[in-house]
């Protein structure tokens, strides 16, 4: 979960035919969910999940190595909003973090939320509290399913916000990432929750294991930093985990991974790799089966990890440098009263097993003053792909593309 506190101031990569082939596995008998909303051109919308990603890509590039999780998807929306509102140098620098210019960046926040909820593995809300003697902007104010008054007594306002991240998170994030002080006027939040089926499920405990006929789901991608292995566990709705692994430093690693899936580093599939050992992790061979068919497999350890995110440690990242200066007021587009970002958090959780995946994330930004066999024999491809910690993962919504959470697993869970 995602917020930003506001205060008032005193003044060749998994190319396509791989993709073909995870669409074709999951197509036979689970929906798809719509690419874009309704109201919007898909260029406009592939757009705004380019520029999503690359904040995303940002982000995973600071991974300092511990286990991890983030969503940039739950952040990007209410930094859109900001940039829609502000004004000097803070609107240069959240145009610059959101990627897209700070005039269409209110609808696009908001088109995002919507087409993420418009999938079934995912629930994407935005809420808005305010003190009652705050006037807001119409033509700013969000349509947040959840609005609500800030009461000023920080301590009943917690209870009420932290019941909302629970509720929206169906508990995986337990309370709001921010605290609510006697100064805050302003609670801008995001909830964001994925939950998925494996289309084929893993068998195992402590171990994970599966094998499957489908060696597109698997590549070597030849990034411009050096080869990453990347496996694909594809859910049954419209949501993929990618497992990724690599001898560089986790942020490389987490990048090469989001620029190959934006098909911006070649790839090969597991089916036309050499034998022997061409990428981290991936062994290619051939033995006497009496299966003719090739097989991939698979084995990964189980994890689960959460993460509480202070946004504005990385200031450049996130575009929140200069709207933190309390001497005077950054968001006119929002209030005629002067504001000034105080707190900008996310809590996240995310969690793999044998059966499927959850993750959550709450991100908030306020403001305040200032997840019988037969006897012949055949010479088969085996390949095996093993993601021992360190490792790293992805979720991405297939349709669209969008990069949901990153994240790392240091050692087993």
């Amino acid at each position: 979960m995602a917020q930003h506190v506001l205060k008032a101031t005193g003044a060749g990569h998994p190319d396509r035919e791989v993709a073909r082939e995870i669409l074709d596995v999951v197509r036979r008998g689970w929906p798809v969910a719509p690419v874009r909303p309704k109201w919007h051109d898909l260029a406009t919308v592939q757009t705004i999940i380019a520029a999503a990603n690359a904040l995303t890509g940002r982000w995973a590039a600071a991974c300092s190595g511990s286990s991890t999780v983030a969503a940039g998807a739950g952040a990007w929306p209410l930094l859109a909003l900001l940039a829609s509102a502000a004004d000097g140098p803070g609107r240069d620098e959240l145009e610059k973090a959101v990627g897209l210019d700070a005039a269409s960046a209110r609808d696009a926040g908001l088109a995002l939320v919507d087409l993420l909820d418009a999938s079934p593995a995912i629930s994407s809300a935005l809420a808005l509290w305010m003190r009652h003697d705050l006037a807001l902007d119409p033509s700013w104010t969000p349509p947040a399913r959840t609005r609500g008054t800030l009461t000023g007594d920080p301590r009943e306002d917690q209870r009420r916000l932290d019941a909302w991240a629970s509720e929206r998170t169906g508990g995986l994030i337990p309370a709001l990432p921010i605290e609510v002080t006697d100064e805050s006027r302003l609670v801008l939040a995001n909830a964001l929750t994925v939950r998925t089926r494996w289309f084929e499920p893993f068998h195992g405990d402590t171990v994970l294991r599966r094998s499957t006929g489908h060696l597109g789901l698997a590549c070597v991608a030849a990034a411009p930093t050096g080869a990453v292995t990347m496996a694909c566990v594809a859910g049954t709705d419209d949501i993929d985990l990618h497992l990724v692994r690599g001898a560089q430093s986790p942020g490389t690693v987490l990048t090469a991974a989001i620029g190959t899936l934006d098909h911006r580093h070649p790839a090969v599939t597991a089916a036309d790799l050499p034998e022997g050992t061409p990428g981290p992790g991936i062994t290619v061979r051939y033995e006497e089966s009496p299966f003719p068919a090739p097989a991939l497999l698979l084995t990964v350890p189980p994890f689960t990890v959460s993460s509480s995110h202070d946004l504005l440690s990385l200031p450049d990242v996130f575009g929140l440098a200069t709207v933190t200066d309390p001497s005077r007021g950054h968001f006119p587009g929002i209030s005629a009263a002067p504001l000034a970002v105080g707190q900008a958090k996310q809590n996240a959780l995310a969690r793999f097993d044998a059966h499927g995946f959850e993750a959550a994330a709450v991100t908030a930004i306020a403001a305040a003053p200032g997840g019988a066999p037969p006897t012949t024999t055949h010479r088969a491809r085996r390949v095996e792909v093993t993601f021992d910690p360190p490792f790293g993962f992805l979720t991405v919504h297939r349709p669209s593309g969008l990069v949901l959470t990153t994240g790392w697993i240091s050692r087993p869970s």
